[in-house]
Formats: structure tokens, sequence, C-alpha cells
């Protein structure tokens, strides 16, 4: 994402000028735009023209336009972003109040205008224009028969491709069709990292998978790549690590990136930061529950005795169309960061923002026992039986 230009005045209204680079700048685009909001951008409108001798015909004519935002469209897989508003500046093509849709794309500029610019919208500003964060982790879930080529980016789990062959089983003394359906199956999953993996800008490439599938699938792509001098492959055969994961599906993605060899090698990423922080929230809930606290009314009980020690809050909650509960969330981001906390704001379209997303979407580690709490939360539920 670059920034073009930003004016913020000191009430933290004002707008700012962008323009998305990459597919993963639209996922920021999405997060940054709020119904309310006001969006100025190039976009194409039909519009109905009469000529001389006085016939009607239509153009598409492209021109700019000042919506007032008013219903925002996202698709995650082609990464479009379409934002419905009305007009609400002087166009020669379009009368005030006419409803229109612009559809934003990369490498399109555009101005976004708030009323109010929060910290948590400003914060993904400045982590979208840092080059720092582009996506650098390639991940190959499999088993046998199905596998998931993933891009993991500092936002979300791209799921790039799914093989799946059907495999017959072994039967005594004729192992051919089960070794030639493998065969298939192994060159399919080489075609797909060659095809949706940049090994310019990955740094690792996660092969996970129960049993010996992972070990069986790296001997065979590396012996065909020495077969017939396949460079990319042979060049980027560092970059390959292989981890357990119970089963080919994306959700067997998360262990995949809890494994400490690959929290290791990933720590400076986003994705592993968040894996890691929403593992050690489980483990404190089951060894010392009185230091794990979900639900908004919890943990912001816990902020008030400044006894949060990280937070973890999932990006959903941000895009909520009710204002007031917009800015409570904010208010707790910056309530925690004020007291010392960490804050990880998760993707929820990463599988480890899913899994928060099922805990209410806001989660705490304490610093230490509020056992308090616990104890209301005791009293109230026999109360109410």
């Amino acid at each position: 994402m670059k920034l073009v230009r930003k004016d913020l005045e000191k009430d933290n209204a004002g707008q700012v000028t962008l323009i998305p680079e990459e597919p993963e700048d639209m996922w920021h685009t999405y997060n940054l735009l709020q119904v309310g909001d006001s969006l100025r951008a190039s976009t194409i409108r039909k519009v109905q023209i009469e000529s001389a001798t006085g016939s009607v015909g239509s153009n598409r004519i492209r021109t700019t336009l000042t919506l007032c935002v008013e219903a925002i469209d996202f698709d995650s897989q082609a990464c479009q972003l379409r934002v419905k508003g009305t007009n609400i500046q002087e166009n020669e093509y379009v009368k005030m109040g006419a409803y229109h849709t612009i559809e934003l794309e990369p490498n399109r500029q555009f101005t976004l205008a708030k009323k109010q610019w929060d910290s948590v919208v400003l914060e993904r500003i400045e982590q979208a224009c840092d080059p720092a964060w582009n996506a650098d982790v390639a991940a190959v879930v499999m088993q046998e028969g199905l596998a998931h080529v993933c891009l993991v980016t500092p936002s979300m789990t791209l799921t790039r491709a799914k093989v799946e062959v059907n495999i017959p089983r072994k039967r005594k003394g004729n192992c051919a069709q089960h070794d030639r359906a493998l065969e298939r199956f192994y060159e399919q999953v080489v075609q797909a990292i060659q095809r949706h993996i940049n090994f310019a800008v990955v740094k690792c490439v996660l092969v996970a998978s129960p049993g010996f599938v992972r070990e069986q699938f790296c001997d065979y792509m590396f012996q065909q790549a020495v077969k017939t001098d396949n460079k990319l492959l042979l060049e980027n055969r560092s970059k390959f690590l292989q981890v357990h994961s119970s089963s080919g599906h994306k959700y067997a993605l998360k262990e995949a990136l809890c494994d400490p060899a690959v929290t290791s090698r990933l720590s400076d990423t986003k994705a592993a930061g968040e894996v890691k922080a929403l593992d050690d929230f489980y483990k404190m809930l089951q060894h010392e529950p009185d230091r794990a606290f979900y639900g908004l009314k919890h943990v912001e009980k816990a902020n008030e005795a400044m006894a949060i020690d990280t937070l973890l809050i999932s990006d959903e909650l941000f895009r909520h169309q009710d204002v007031a509960t917009r800015a409570r969330y904010v208010k707790l981001v910056d309530s925690v960061r004020e007291n010392m906390g960490t804050v990880r704001i998760f993707s929820s379209l990463h599988v480890s923002g899913e899994q928060l997303g099922q805990l209410t979407g806001v989660a705490a580690i304490l610093r230490f026992p509020v056992a308090e709490l616990s104890d209301q939360e005791d009293e109230s539920s026999s109360e109410e039986d």
C-alpha cells in the first residue's frame, strides 16, 4: 500500500489518499472502510447522451465520484472490493443523491475521509504501508489423496489450490495401482506449488502432514527436480520445512504454525505471533483459568483492574456497524496499551482468527489472577439457576 497524502485535523477528522498495490492491500482497504465514510475514486458510469438529431444512446464514461458509503462487499478469494453509496459531490454525469457502486482494485488511487480516525484504523494504515508486512510464508497441508496449497500473509490465509486424487488401497501382492495414483497425486501437488508460490517473496514453505506423507512427497519432488533439472525447486530446497499436522485439511495449518521449529524460523512474521498468542491463551485457560478471560464484559473488568498482559482481539469487531460498539472496542485497545499491555489484532481470515471468533472475538491473558471476577460469575450463574 502506498500512502500518497494524509490530512488529519486535531480532532482526528480528515482524509487520506492511498494506492493499493497488491491483492493483500484490498483486505486492508476493506478494514479501513466504514458505513458513513466518504470515498472518492475514479469509476465507470453508464450515461445516456442525446445527439443533435434527438436520438438517445448510452456511453460508458470514466469519471471521479465521491460517495457516502452505505454498503461494502469484499470477496476474499478474488480480493475484489465493491463499495455502494450515494453521490455527495457535484458531477456532470451523476446527480446528487444518485446511487453508484465503485469497484476498488489494485493500483487505482482513492481518497477516504472520516469524521473520526481512531487509533486502530491509523495503525492499520501504518502496517499496510510497511513493506516488511508482505506475504512471506507458504504452506502445503496434505494427507494421502488430499492437499491444500496456502499462502499465509500477515492478514489472511489464502487457499490457492486444492488437490484431490482417489488413492486405491494397497492389496497383497499388488501395490501398482496404489503407487501410480500416489505418484499422480504428488505430481499435481508439485505443479500447484510451482504455479502458486512466488519463491522471490516466500521465506519458507511448510510441508505438513500426518505420518510419513510429507517425507515421501518431498523425496519424490526433489528426485523429479533433479531428473528434470528444475532449477526453481532445487535452488529453493532450503526453504522447505517438514512439520507434523493431524490431517490435510486447511484447519490443520494452525498445528503446523505452532510447531517450535516453525515459530523459530518464522519469528518475525505476524501470523506466527498470532498463533503463539492464541496457543498461550488456551494453555493459560487450562492451567490457570483465573488468568485467562474471554468475552467483552469480562475482559473490560480485567482491564479496569489493570491486569491485562496480552489482549487478543479480532479485526471483525472493528467493522461493527454500530459506532458506539466499535468505539468501545477501540477504547479497550487504547486502554490496554496505556497500561503497558500488548495488543494483538487477529485477522478473521486467518485460521487463528477464526478460532478467536468462536471465543467471542476478544480474549485476554492476565498478569495476575483476578479471582473476584470468576467468583462474581459463579454467583450470578447460581442466582439464575
